[in-house]
């Protein structure tokens, strides 16, 4: 099976939202689509820690994906939230 480079998906962002915590941290909570060569579209959703510059750009550390699926998002919810 030929699976596309990741230069033909296209990548999206389609909402993000920022959380700021300590002296230049961020946590960025972003639903995003790629969409490969063939058409086919996949939504999921990403958590991503950062940090800004001091010139005020910002890089990313790491990321997590999360499959944009209803029970997997409430699991994980809950799990953040019983900890």
């Amino acid at each position: 099976m030929d699976y596309p480079k990741k230069e033909d998906v296209k990548f999206e962002t389609l909402k993000s939202e920022k959380i700021t915590f300590g002296k230049n941290n961020f946590i960025e909570v972003a639903r995003k689509k790629a969409t490969t060569p063939d058409g086919t579209v996949n939504e999921f959703i990403t958590v991503s820690r950062g940090f800004t510059r001091q010139d005020g750009s910002e890089r990313y550390k790491s990321a997590v994906t999360i499959p944009d699926d209803p029970e997997i998002k409430n699991q994980i919810a809950e799990k953040i939230k019983s900890l």
